[in-house]
């Protein structure tokens, strides 16, 4: 339980997709970038989670730098499309987004869900974390999570609250693809530490490290 890898490792070629587009109208597919550069494509959690909301933020000033040494990013919101449409009009970001509240994406690239067990929730009981140091001391995962939606509030409409129930407990991943396709890198929440790994999110350094590897 405390070690957890992608199954979509690196060498493997990318599923494809389809979904609705977020932030333009329209659809996205992987193959609007196959031939035409190398991808970073991020999985998230629906918005109700603000971990990703967070990090779906960040990943807007570091999609800058990676456009800078020629890589585009993409990030899948597992939220409604009008939900999240709503939410980047008073949020806006310079990411190109896609929604995917069904999870296709995450299953595809085979992201873990781990199974709800009691022995599940006495580990996520038992990790702590302080988000990198954004919170005054490290907190049990979910009273972490609580703390950081306190820290940026988001009403919840049901539409959001059947996500979070049917999401719990999907980890979050990213890939970096190769402009044919094929993953070079691959990073999968809580893989390397466990639980305690949750909510925590690549740096700009890795990610460009990433990137500087790529035959572009």
């Amino acid at each position: 339980m405390t070690q957890m890898s992608p199954t979509l490792q690196a060498g493997q070629p990318a599923p494809d997709f389809t979904l609705p587009a977020i932030h333009r109208d329209g659809e996205i597919s992987l193959s609007d970038y196959r031939g035409r550069s190398p991808l970073l494509l991020a999985l998230f959690r629906g918005l109700y989670c603000p971990f990703c909301r967070r990090h779906i933020a960040a990943l807007g000033s570091t999609g800058d730098k990676l456009r800078g040494v020629g890589v585009e990013t993409l990030a899948i919101v597992a939220t409604r499309v009008d939900r999240a449409r709503l939410y980047f009009r008073h949020r806006p970001t310079r990411l190109a987004l896609a929604s995917d509240p069904d999870l296709t994406t995450f299953r595809a690239f085979q992201v873990p869900k781990p199974e709800v067990t009691p022995q599940l929730m006495e580990v996520l009981q038992a990790a702590r974390t302080d988000l990198g140091g954004e919170l005054p001391q490290k907190l049990p995962i979910m009273d972490a999570f609580q703390a950081a939606g306190e820290k940026d509030p988001y009403d919840l409409t049901p539409s959001d609250a059947e996500e979070k129930e049917k999401q719990f407990p999907q980890l979050v991943g990213q890939f970096l693809l190769d402009r044919h396709g094929i993953i070079r890198w691959a990073n999968i929440e809580a893989a390397a530490e466990g639980l305690t790994g949750i909510g925590k999110f690549p740096t700009d350094a890795e990610f460009l490290a990433a990137a500087a590897r790529l035959e572009k």
